[in-house]
């Protein structure tokens, strides 16, 4: 098979939740375990950072890729979905895996992988475990793909855990309470290996704090560890003023992601780096630390996170996908500076809860409903449905995601603010154009 057709093959054949949702969902950790025994056991092969939550995983985990290049480590990042190649999933030192390697790698391992009857993501974790070992990598950040406890991910033995915070998502499948989220989300927590936690919330706290006692590991807080004294936009980047809690040590960082919601993200980013500095034979400089997070878009290519498309009219995208995420989303809009109108071109799953979703959003704005091109993806006119029994001014939007974004930028003014999300798959079907 020739690369695309290698694709039309992980695609069509292995069951993949962006395509099917819930019923591509395979619990439990033997399949995966079972081939990655076949191929050696390659995540055994270098130090892992693992990092789970309900949003901030990609911003996390692609700020401590960036510090730990810089730092001088060849470093392997492992995150999902892709916005617009496969291959941006598996990167070594900021670069994609080749489609070669793929081609490769499933033309070898194709029977075993029907055999072990795996999920796309499943394949996608070997894969990427079995890339990094060939690629002589010597720390690697997983990021999980759903849950934690059963997620094909949590076969690795990590030098640090890290749940960003918890949320209510996936709820058929991880379950309908914070708490019982939180379990799921704790399942990564491993025998005396320590877990950062990205904020001290008293309605999951005990769960996590609870799995950490039996396994003997530590629970450090990340707001605890240190806290920020200042944040504010500096052009195409962020300052923030941190200060290390146990002994007053003061960072002054320029961090190249915008959004206000990043600020629980770098902090959770220096107790991360900190840690493993302190704890673990890997060294980040303090040149490391903040060259990796001031170039972090560059070194890793990260997409997506209230990344400016243009200027006049302002043009923002977000991948922000359930109730948790779009708040943050919706704070950051309410705290516009544009003195135009407010257009957001918004599409959903349908498995999302929709109408929270539209109700944490700011009633002044006008939306335009699209529809990504994916079985999963809620339709127009159910979501505008909603949308008006909400009392929020709207539209169906025409054609394609990229095309509707078009038509609607043409009729802004160089004041307006469009804003473009609800989905991941929305932002990648317009930054794919």
């Amino acid at each position: 098979m020739n690369y695309q057709e290698t694709i039309e093959y992980l695609f069509n054949s292995l069951p993949t939740f962006q395509m099917h949702g819930a019923t591509a969902y395979k619990p439990g950790l033997e399949r995966v375990a079972e081939f990655c025994r076949k191929l050696g056991n390659p995540q055994r092969n270098f130090f892992v950072i693992h990092v789970a939550g309900t949003n901030g995983k990609g911003s996390v985990s692609n700020m401590l890729a960036a510090i730990l290049q810089q730092a001088g480590y060849q470093t392997g990042l492992y995150t999902s979905p892709h916005l617009a190649d496969f291959r941006e999933r598996i990167r070594v030192n900021g670069e994609m895996i080749s489609k070669q390697k793929v081609v490769n790698f499933v033309n070898k391992y194709k029977s075993d992988m029907e055999e072990c009857d795996l999920s796309f993501f499943e394949m996608t974790t070997a894969l990427a475990f079995d890339y990094f070992a060939q690629s002589d990598v010597e720390v690697a950040v997983i990021e999980t793909g759903l849950g934690g406890r059963l997620d094909a991910t949590n076969i690795v033995i990590p030098a640090v855990s890290v749940i960003t915070n918890v949320g209510l998502e996936h709820t058929a499948l991880l379950g309908d309470s914070l708490p019982k989220i939180a379990r799921e989300k704790g399942g990564i927590i491993k025998k005396s290996v320590p877990v950062i936690v990205g904020e001290k919330n008293p309605a999951y706290n005990l769960v996590i704090e609870e799995i950490a006692a039996d396994k003997r590991s530590q629970v450090i807080y990340a707001q605890e560890a240190f806290t920020c004294l200042r944040q504010e936009q500096d052009g195409d980047k962020q300052l923030f003023d941190m200060m290390r809690t146990r002994d007053g040590q003061p960072y002054t960082l320029r961090v190249g992601l915008l959004g206000e919601y990043q600020r629980q993200n770098v902090n959770i980013v220096c107790a991360v780096a900190d840690y493993l500095h302190e704890n673990t034979p890997l060294t980040i400089t303090r040149r490391a630390f903040v060259e990796g997070l001031r170039d972090v878009v560059q070194i890793t290519s990260f997409a997506g996170r209230w990344q400016v498309l243009e200027q006049r009219p302002l043009v923002v995208c977000d991948t922000g996908h359930n109730p948790h995420g779009i708040a943050h989303v919706a704070e950051q809009l309410r705290k516009r500076t544009n003195s135009g109108s407010l257009t957001c071109v918004l599409g959903f799953c349908e498995d999302k809860n929709i109408r929270e979703m539209l109700s944490l959003l700011p009633a002044d704005a006008h939306y335009v409903f699209t529809r990504a091109d994916m079985p999963r993806a809620a339709a127009v006119e159910d979501v505008c449905a909603v949308a008006t029994s909400l009392g929020l001014s709207c539209e169906a939007g025409i054609g394609s995601v990229a095309e509707c974004v078009d038509l609607v930028r043409e009729r802004l003014s160089e004041d307006d603010m469009l804003f473009v999300g609800g989905s991941t798959f929305v932002v990648s079907e317009l930054i794919r154009g």
